[in-house]
Protein backbone atom coordinates (compact mmCIF):
# COMPACT_ATOMS: atom_id res chain seq x y z
CA UNK A 1 0.00 0.00 0.00
CA UNK A 2 2.77 2.44 0.75
CA UNK A 3 5.06 1.65 -2.10
CA UNK A 4 1.49 2.40 -4.50
CA UNK A 5 0.77 5.66 -2.94
CA UNK A 6 4.32 6.43 -3.37
CA UNK A 7 4.57 5.28 -6.57
CA UNK A 8 1.63 7.04 -7.83
CA UNK A 9 2.48 10.46 -6.03
CA UNK A 10 5.80 9.76 -8.15
CA UNK A 11 3.83 9.01 -11.10
CA UNK A 12 1.74 12.72 -10.17
CA UNK A 13 4.97 15.11 -9.93
CA UNK A 14 6.88 13.43 -13.01
CA UNK A 15 3.68 14.38 -15.07
CA UNK A 16 3.95 17.93 -13.66
CA UNK A 17 7.83 18.22 -13.95
CA UNK A 18 8.02 18.85 -10.11
CA UNK A 19 11.38 17.53 -10.19
CA UNK A 20 12.36 19.52 -7.04
CA UNK A 21 10.26 17.24 -5.23
CA UNK A 22 12.77 14.10 -3.96
CA UNK A 23 11.86 10.75 -3.41
CA UNK A 24 11.99 10.84 0.63
CA UNK A 25 9.60 13.69 0.72
CA UNK A 26 7.26 11.70 -1.85
CA UNK A 27 8.15 8.71 0.40
CA UNK A 28 7.07 10.44 3.80
CA UNK A 29 4.10 12.23 2.69
CA UNK A 30 2.58 9.04 1.47
CA UNK A 31 3.67 7.09 4.63
CA UNK A 32 2.45 9.94 6.55
CA UNK A 33 -0.95 9.95 4.97
CA UNK A 34 -1.21 6.23 5.48
CA UNK A 35 -0.28 6.39 9.27
CA UNK A 36 -2.96 9.09 9.64
CA UNK A 37 -5.78 7.09 7.75
CA UNK A 38 -4.81 3.65 9.63
CA UNK A 39 -4.25 5.36 13.01
CA UNK A 40 -8.08 7.22 12.36
CA UNK A 41 -9.49 3.61 11.41
CA UNK A 42 -8.05 2.32 14.56
CA UNK A 43 -9.30 4.62 16.86
CA UNK A 44 -12.54 4.56 15.32
CA UNK A 45 -12.69 1.01 15.80
CA UNK A 46 -11.18 1.09 19.15
CA UNK A 47 -14.08 4.12 20.45
CA UNK A 48 -17.10 1.29 19.18
CA UNK A 49 -15.65 -1.33 20.99
CA UNK A 50 -15.52 1.09 24.22
CA UNK A 51 -19.15 2.25 23.76
CA UNK A 52 -19.95 -1.72 23.16
CA UNK A 53 -18.61 -2.65 26.37
CA UNK A 54 -20.27 -0.22 28.64
CA UNK A 55 -23.21 -0.61 27.12
CA UNK A 56 -23.44 -4.40 28.02
CA UNK A 57 -22.46 -3.19 31.28
CA UNK A 58 -19.00 -3.21 31.46
CA UNK A 59 -17.18 -0.88 34.25
CA UNK A 60 -17.00 2.64 31.98
CA UNK A 61 -13.49 3.46 33.93
CA UNK A 62 -12.12 0.10 33.44
CA UNK A 63 -13.47 -0.19 29.10
CA UNK A 64 -11.93 3.68 29.02
CA UNK A 65 -8.47 2.56 30.52
CA UNK A 66 -8.14 -0.12 28.09
CA UNK A 67 -9.44 1.92 25.26
CA UNK A 68 -6.73 4.67 25.97
CA UNK A 69 -3.64 1.77 26.45
CA UNK A 70 -4.59 0.62 23.01
CA UNK A 71 -4.26 3.64 21.32
CA UNK A 72 -1.23 5.08 22.51
CA UNK A 73 0.48 1.96 21.81
CA UNK A 74 -0.68 1.91 18.19
CA UNK A 75 1.02 5.91 18.65
CA UNK A 76 4.31 4.29 20.14
CA UNK A 77 4.56 1.70 17.62
CA UNK A 78 3.71 3.63 14.72
CA UNK A 79 6.49 6.00 15.59
CA UNK A 80 8.67 3.43 16.10
CA UNK A 81 8.14 1.79 12.53
CA UNK A 82 8.20 5.21 11.10
CA UNK A 83 11.74 6.37 12.70
CA UNK A 84 13.05 2.84 11.65
CA UNK A 85 11.53 2.88 7.98
CA UNK A 86 13.59 6.41 7.57
CA UNK A 87 17.16 4.92 9.07
CA UNK A 88 16.93 5.70 12.63
CA UNK A 89 17.67 2.56 14.72
CA UNK A 90 15.47 1.26 17.66
CA UNK A 91 18.35 1.81 19.99
CA UNK A 92 18.87 5.53 18.58
CA UNK A 93 15.05 6.07 19.20
CA UNK A 94 15.19 5.16 22.46
CA UNK A 95 18.18 6.90 23.32
CA UNK A 96 16.41 10.24 21.93
CA UNK A 97 12.98 9.28 23.70
CA UNK A 98 15.42 9.03 27.13
CA UNK A 99 16.71 12.06 26.79
CA UNK A 100 12.93 13.97 25.25
CA UNK A 101 12.16 12.53 28.18
CA UNK A 102 14.35 14.05 30.32
CA UNK A 103 13.77 17.35 28.97
CA UNK A 104 10.28 16.88 29.18
CA UNK A 105 10.53 16.11 33.01
CA UNK A 106 12.70 19.18 33.93
CA UNK A 107 9.95 20.93 31.48
CA UNK A 108 6.68 19.94 32.42
CA UNK A 109 7.05 18.41 35.78
CA UNK A 110 3.71 19.11 36.74
CA UNK A 111 2.03 17.54 33.12
CA UNK A 112 4.21 14.33 34.26
CA UNK A 113 2.63 14.46 37.89
CA UNK A 114 -0.58 14.92 36.53
CA UNK A 115 0.32 11.57 34.48
CA UNK A 116 1.08 9.37 36.68
CA UNK A 117 -1.33 10.61 39.16
CA UNK A 118 -4.00 9.90 36.32
CA UNK A 119 -2.57 6.32 36.04
CA UNK A 120 -2.84 5.36 39.69
CA UNK A 121 -5.83 6.38 39.73
CA UNK A 122 -7.26 3.51 37.43
CA UNK A 123 -5.19 1.43 39.28
CA UNK A 124 -5.47 2.52 42.53
CA UNK A 125 -9.70 3.03 41.71
CA UNK A 126 -11.04 5.07 44.81
CA UNK A 127 -13.59 6.36 42.86
CA UNK A 128 -15.07 5.59 39.21
CA UNK A 129 -17.40 7.18 37.02
CA UNK A 130 -20.65 7.86 37.76
CA UNK A 131 -19.54 8.05 41.50
CA UNK A 132 -20.19 10.97 44.24
CA UNK A 133 -17.21 12.35 45.87
CA UNK A 134 -16.13 14.59 48.17
CA UNK A 135 -12.93 15.75 50.05
CA UNK A 136 -12.85 17.26 53.41
CA UNK A 137 -9.38 19.07 53.00
CA UNK A 138 -10.87 21.08 49.56
CA UNK A 139 -14.48 22.28 48.36
CA UNK A 140 -14.57 19.55 46.07
CA UNK A 141 -17.73 17.67 45.73
CA UNK A 142 -20.22 15.99 42.91
CA UNK A 143 -20.33 13.13 40.36
CA UNK A 144 -17.02 11.83 39.01
CA UNK A 145 -17.95 12.10 35.03
CA UNK A 146 -14.42 12.04 33.30
CA UNK A 147 -11.24 10.57 34.52
CA UNK A 148 -8.37 11.85 32.06
CA UNK A 149 -4.45 11.36 31.85
CA UNK A 150 -4.13 15.03 33.07
CA UNK A 151 -7.07 15.92 35.34
CA UNK A 152 -10.64 14.63 36.57
CA UNK A 153 -13.96 15.87 35.38
CA UNK A 154 -16.19 16.28 38.67
CA UNK A 155 -19.90 18.36 38.08
CA UNK A 156 -20.67 19.67 41.55
CA UNK A 157 -25.10 19.21 42.34
CA UNK A 158 -25.47 22.56 41.54
CA UNK A 159 -24.24 21.58 37.62
CA UNK A 160 -20.79 23.09 38.08
CA UNK A 161 -18.33 21.22 36.04
CA UNK A 162 -14.98 21.23 38.02
CA UNK A 163 -11.62 20.45 36.40
CA UNK A 164 -9.15 19.09 39.10
CA UNK A 165 -5.61 18.12 38.70
CA UNK A 166 -4.91 14.56 38.98
CA UNK A 167 -1.53 15.20 40.89
CA UNK A 168 -3.87 17.06 43.71
CA UNK A 169 -5.61 13.28 44.43
CA UNK A 170 -2.44 12.21 45.52
CA UNK A 171 -2.30 14.87 48.71
CA UNK A 172 -6.11 15.32 49.77
CA UNK A 173 -8.16 12.51 51.74
CA UNK A 174 -10.92 12.06 49.19
CA UNK A 175 -14.59 10.36 50.67
CA UNK A 176 -16.78 7.88 48.17
CA UNK A 177 -20.01 7.94 49.92
CA UNK A 178 -21.39 6.56 46.40
CA UNK A 179 -19.69 2.88 47.84
CA UNK A 180 -21.67 3.19 50.97
CA UNK A 181 -24.04 0.50 51.91
CA UNK A 182 -26.15 1.91 53.65
CA UNK A 183 -27.25 5.91 54.38
CA UNK A 184 -27.62 6.87 58.39
CA UNK A 185 -30.56 8.52 60.06
CA UNK A 186 -29.79 10.66 63.14
CA UNK A 187 -31.98 12.92 65.14
CA UNK A 188 -32.36 14.32 68.41
CA UNK A 189 -36.43 14.73 69.34
CA UNK A 190 -37.17 17.60 72.12
CA UNK A 191 -40.07 16.91 74.27
CA UNK A 192 -41.38 18.76 77.20
CA UNK A 193 -40.35 18.56 80.62
CA UNK A 194 -44.01 17.77 81.55
CA UNK A 195 -43.70 14.56 79.71
CA UNK A 196 -41.36 13.20 81.51
CA UNK A 197 -43.43 10.19 82.53
CA UNK A 198 -44.15 9.44 79.42
CA UNK A 199 -40.62 8.99 77.96
CA UNK A 200 -39.93 5.70 78.51
CA UNK A 201 -43.04 4.50 76.45
CA UNK A 202 -41.90 6.81 73.91
CA UNK A 203 -38.60 5.06 73.42
CA UNK A 204 -39.55 2.07 73.18
CA UNK A 205 -42.73 2.51 70.61
CA UNK A 206 -40.16 4.47 68.26
CA UNK A 207 -37.81 1.76 69.04
CA UNK A 208 -40.42 -1.01 67.62
CA UNK A 209 -41.26 1.46 64.93
CA UNK A 210 -37.92 1.21 63.56
CA UNK A 211 -37.45 -2.85 63.85
CA UNK A 212 -40.80 -3.23 61.94
CA UNK A 213 -39.46 -0.40 58.96
CA UNK A 214 -38.90 -1.85 55.93
CA UNK A 215 -36.84 0.96 54.64
CA UNK A 216 -35.09 0.41 57.85
CA UNK A 217 -31.69 -1.92 57.86
CA UNK A 218 -32.34 -4.24 61.29
CA UNK A 219 -29.00 -5.67 60.68
CA UNK A 220 -27.64 -2.47 61.20
CA UNK A 221 -27.10 -0.55 64.64
CA UNK A 222 -30.60 0.94 65.29
CA UNK A 223 -30.19 3.30 68.96
CA UNK A 224 -33.63 4.95 70.73
CA UNK A 225 -32.44 6.30 74.41
CA UNK A 226 -33.08 9.20 76.28
CA UNK A 227 -29.91 11.07 76.27
CA UNK A 228 -29.84 14.35 77.76
CA UNK A 229 -31.11 17.33 79.85
CA UNK A 230 -31.76 20.49 77.77
CA UNK A 231 -32.49 23.93 78.57
CA UNK A 232 -36.36 23.19 77.54
CA UNK A 233 -36.80 19.59 76.54
CA UNK A 234 -35.81 16.51 77.11
CA UNK A 235 -34.07 14.79 74.20
CA UNK A 236 -34.37 11.46 73.23
CA UNK A 237 -31.88 10.20 70.34
CA UNK A 238 -32.70 8.48 67.22
CA UNK A 239 -30.02 6.68 65.13
CA UNK A 240 -30.51 4.19 62.31
CA UNK A 241 -29.53 3.16 59.10
CA UNK A 242 -31.40 3.13 55.66
CA UNK A 243 -30.89 0.16 53.33
CA UNK A 244 -31.05 2.54 50.36
CA UNK A 245 -28.14 4.92 49.68
CA UNK A 246 -29.44 6.57 47.07
CA UNK A 247 -30.41 10.18 48.42
CA UNK A 248 -33.46 10.33 47.03
CA UNK A 249 -34.94 7.11 48.74
CA UNK A 250 -33.26 8.23 51.50
CA UNK A 251 -34.85 11.35 52.25
CA UNK A 252 -38.50 9.30 51.55
CA UNK A 253 -37.36 6.79 53.94
CA UNK A 254 -36.41 9.80 56.69
CA UNK A 255 -39.53 11.55 56.16
CA UNK A 256 -41.24 8.78 56.60
CA UNK A 257 -39.91 7.55 59.89
CA UNK A 258 -40.09 11.60 61.22
CA UNK A 259 -43.71 11.18 60.22
CA UNK A 260 -44.02 8.14 62.34
CA UNK A 261 -42.28 9.72 65.23
CA UNK A 262 -44.41 12.70 65.49
CA UNK A 263 -47.53 10.28 65.61
CA UNK A 264 -46.54 8.03 68.38
CA UNK A 265 -45.61 11.22 70.25
CA UNK A 266 -49.01 12.59 69.54
CA UNK A 267 -50.42 8.92 70.44
CA UNK A 268 -49.33 9.41 74.17
CA UNK A 269 -50.75 12.81 74.41
CA UNK A 270 -47.35 14.17 74.63
CA UNK A 271 -46.21 17.44 72.79
CA UNK A 272 -42.83 18.67 71.07
CA UNK A 273 -40.88 21.04 73.24
CA UNK A 274 -39.88 24.57 71.74
CA UNK A 275 -37.65 26.81 73.29
CA UNK A 276 -38.89 28.69 76.88
CA UNK A 277 -37.85 30.25 79.79
CA UNK A 278 -39.63 30.52 83.05
CA UNK A 279 -39.18 33.71 85.10
CA UNK A 280 -39.81 33.81 88.86
CA UNK A 281 -41.27 37.01 89.87
CA UNK A 282 -40.93 38.25 93.66
CA UNK A 283 -43.45 40.01 94.80
CA UNK A 284 -43.20 42.54 97.36
CA UNK A 285 -44.06 42.29 100.64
Amino acid sequence: MVLVAAQSIDMATSDFDLTFISTSLINLIAISVIALIITRKFFQLVNRLEKKQIKKGSDPTSARIIARVFKTAVIVIIILLFGEHFGMSLSGLMAFGGIGGIAIGMAGKDILSNFFSGIMLYFDRPFNIGDWVSSPDRNIEGTVVEIGWRITKIVTFDHRPLYIPNSLFSSISVENPGRMTNRRIKTEIGLRYEDADKISAIVDDIRTMLKQDENIDTGQTILVYFDAFADSSLNIMVYCFTKTTVWAEWLDAQQAVYLKIIEIVKSHNADFAYPSQTLYVERNK
